[in-house]
């Protein structure tokens, strides 16, 4: 057996190394030779044909390499929450390979939602071991986009609307995959934080939303993370589309962060060969880009980036220089990825990577609201559970756009909790409610099952009456991957929970009081029936191993320690981007008038009481904080001090907390919000435990961006440090000042 796993781990290496040729004193084949001077040595050996065809796609997920040189191609995958499937060379359908079948990991908002910095390195590891298993040198991941309206439905993908949060969370995920030997390529580079009209609205922000909101995890990701590459976003900015768009790709991004790797196009996101050549882009992917391909033999070479640009140079109308710059970036990225040979082999599907999922999935899973402390369920006296709702079996891995993944398996919330019980407890299930059916997304042939008229009013009473002869209700609804629930390309239609589940669920509580609702979701919801029902949990989409995460919550093995990393609004008119009636813009522009107010600052700033504030998350035991100190109450602008405070676990057994730092500016010359993030640390502490937790403050944590100047600014004047566990429940505060 163990000659077996040999010869197969042989063949995968030989499989993933490139063909060498031996040009007579090649130094890009020698990687002892520092990479600028290797990418130059192979452009000088290049001709002008074989640099144009690297500068666009190949196939659907791939682009040409130079096989005389020994240069290979790239290989991309999506990869937000696993590798997808292999598909057919231009199409999306799935190849029906049968060794592709990977890993889900959960959505990146449960990711943020554990707000810890590890978890995010155990992310990244374990994916990009998943990519490089399958050779796949660029991770078209992670999602920074930050979360302006709870309508967008792609907000599943990204990491929450607070930049600080994203910001921390996506270092090491990048750091982590790219150790693989796989390049992260983080998305979607900017504003793209809408799905409705995403391919042509023009995004109107001021500078300073710009460069506080929208773009602090992305700067994060290149200057911290080293991320090797960058993808751009649909939409437009300043009248240009963002995958070809000189004041983000060259001016931000180039030659104010000095980002060295690769930009990519979103797959279809290219639409002017001029624009491409000169506004930063270096790759275009996307199958039938420029809508003029149908019927071309080869339709890749009629890319915007591939004959039209080749003529341009051969007319001498562009020099040649031009597409040498694009060639110098890829060719770094083929030296950091896969003619490394240093480049590790990488593990695909395995238990490793599955329980990796599980620990991100019970560390991210929030405890909303828990009266009578009806949670933990105490299986020592319940001796009958109900288990409702279809969220309790749907498969939640598929579907969703470019999420959509070919999974080795998917553990429902119902087999995890019938797994943690056993045969002593009886476990009932009733559906409840039912979306409508849908083809399997990317299987060839795959059709919508018939459809059926849904008896809304049958599986409503059948879901009552076994909810009356229970012990404790489990109730797991939410949305889904269908259109315009949690998918790319659509936007939600309404903040309400579909399927009828709110009449639903209140029709459960009045027939038992002992009811839990689990919400799947990658987004906020409206919950009407908030104070009818005692506990709620917050299980995001948590990928494979979803079910015994979940149960591992409900049943009180793991002590829920996820914190939102958004606010859920009581209704839409609490969310800045909406109440300002702009969003989503009149299908050409789309102005955010909300400026840098977004979630929590706008809460703050027009005092609307959230229905679950961003931060929060309760636990089975408490903590008790003491008085914040600060070592200096006065500092020059370039000093650094410390705000410190002591918490202590006062509950029963053991549990996890995030102490939370934000930061108030009492005197600023510009508006801005009543408080900010600047920092957080997760702690774990014993009943009875307590520690001392500390945060260093710095210029950074109270800079604003001033539009007028173009310049980070860090004024003179009084300030609040304050210290919650959301970011309305606020435990204590100290004030200091600025010279």
């Amino acid at each position: 057996m163990n000659g077996i796993k040999q010869l197969i781990v042989l063949s995968l290496s030989l499989l993933a190394a490139p063909s060498f040729a031996q040009p007579k004193g090649a130094v890009y084949l020698d990687d002892k030779k520092p990479i600028e001077e290797r990418i130059e040595d192979a452009l000088s050996r290049m001709t002008l044909e074989e640099k144009v065809a690297m500068c666009h796609a190949q196939s659907k997920f791939s682009s040409p390499g130079v096989p005389r040189l020994g240069i290979p191609e790239v290989w991309t995958s999506d990869g937000p929450h696993g590798i997808r499937a292999e598909v057919f060379w231009d199409e999306w359908n799935t190849a029906g390979w049968t060794n592709d079948s990977c890993i889900a990991f959960p959505a990146l908002t449960c990711l943020a939602a554990t707000w810890n910095s590890e978890m995010a390195a155990l992310y990244g590891k374990s994916i990009g071991e998943e990519a490089r298993y399958r050779n796949k040198n660029v991770l078209l991941g992670p999602g920074v986009n930050i979360y302006r309206t709870p309508l967008n439905g792609r907000n599943f993908e990204y990491m929450g609307e607070d930049p600080f949060l994203s910001s921390t969370m996506v270092v090491p995920y990048v750091q982590e995959v790219q150790k693989n030997g796989v390049a992260a390529c983080v998305k979607h580079f900017a504003l793209n934080n809408q799905e409705q009209d995403r391919d042509h609205i023009n995004v109107n922000v001021s500078d300073r939303a710009l460069y506080e909101i929208y773009l602090p995890a992305f700067k994060a990701a290149v200057q911290k993370g080293g991320a090797w590459a960058i993808m751009g976003s649909y939409n437009k900015y300043k009248d240009e589309h963002c995958c070809h768009n000189q004041y983000l790709l060259k001016d931000i991004l180039r030659k104010e962060w000095g980002f060295d790797g690769v930009v990519i196009s979103d797959w279809g996101g290219v639409h002017d060969t001029k624009q491409a050549i000169y506004n930063g882009l270096d790759m275009e992917f996307g199958s039938w880009t420029n809508g003029l391909t149908w019927s071309a033999s080869n339709a890749y070479d009629n890319y915007y980036l591939a004959m039209p640009f080749l003529k341009l140079i051969r007319s001498g109308e562009v020099k040649e220089e031009e597409v040498d710059k694009k060639v110098r970036n890829i060719l770094r990225l083929i030296f950091r990825t896969t003619m490394d040979r240093n480049r590790p082999l990488g593990s695909f599907g395995t238990e490793e990577h599955a329980l990796a999922g599980r620990k991100i999935a019970q560390e991210g899973i929030v405890l909303l609201q828990n009266n009578k402390n009806i949670l933990p369920v105490d299986l020592t006296k319940v001796k009958k559970i109900a288990v409702i709702g279809e969220n309790a079996v749907k498969r939640m891995t598929i579907g969703g756009g470019s999420s959509s993944l070919k999974v080795k398996y998917e553990l429902s919330p119902l087999a995890g909790i019938q797994n943690r019980v056993g045969k002593d407890v009886e476990v009932t299930f009733a559906q409840g409610y039912e979306s409508p059916a849908v083809a399997e997304q990317d299987v060839k042939g795959a059709k919508v099952p018939e459809k059926k008229v849904i008896d809304v009013e049958g599986l409503r009473n059948e879901a009552v009456s076994a909810a009356k002869n229970a012990d404790v209700v489990l109730f797991f609804g939410g949305l889904n991957k269908n259109d315009n629930q949690d998918c790319e390309g659509v936007d939600r239609k309404e903040y309400s929970l579909p399927y009828e589940q709110n009449k639903l669920i209140s029709s459960l509580a009045k027939a038992n009081p002992n009811l839990v609702v689990v919400l799947l979701t990658g987004n906020a919801v409206a919950m009407p029936w908030v104070k009818e029902v005692p506990a709620i949990v917050e299980g995001w989409y948590s990928g494979t191993e979803a079910g015994n995460a979940i149960a591992s919550v409900l049943m009180g093995d793991v002590n829920p320690s996820g914190k939102l990393p958004f606010t859920i609004p009581v209704s839409l008119k609490d969310n800045g981007a909406i109440a300002m009636g702009e969003y989503p813009g009149n299908g050409k522009e789309e102005t955010y008038n909300e400026d840098i107010f977004v979630g929590y600052r706008w809460a703050d700033k027009h005092k609307a009481k959230p229905l679950f504030s961003f931060g929060h998350g309760l636990s089975y035991t408490t903590f008790a904080y003491g008085k914040v100190e600060i070592d200096k109450s006065k500092a020059s602008a370039n000093d650094k001090f410390t705000v410190s405070v002591k918490v202590k676990n006062t509950g029963k057994r053991t549990g996890s907390e995030v102490v939370q730092l934000y930061i108030s500016d009492l005197e600023s010359s510009l508006p801005r919000p009543v408080k900010e993030l600047k920092g957080f640390k997760k702690i774990q502490l014993n009943a009875g435990e307590e520690q001392i937790v500390s945060f260093t403050i710095g210029n950074e944590a109270l800079q604003f961006f001033d539009d007028s100047k173009h310049e980070w600014i860090t004024e003179p004047g009084k300030f609040e440090a304050l210290i919650g566990a959301s970011s309305t429940d606020i435990r204590g505060k100290v004030g200091f000042e600025l010279k």
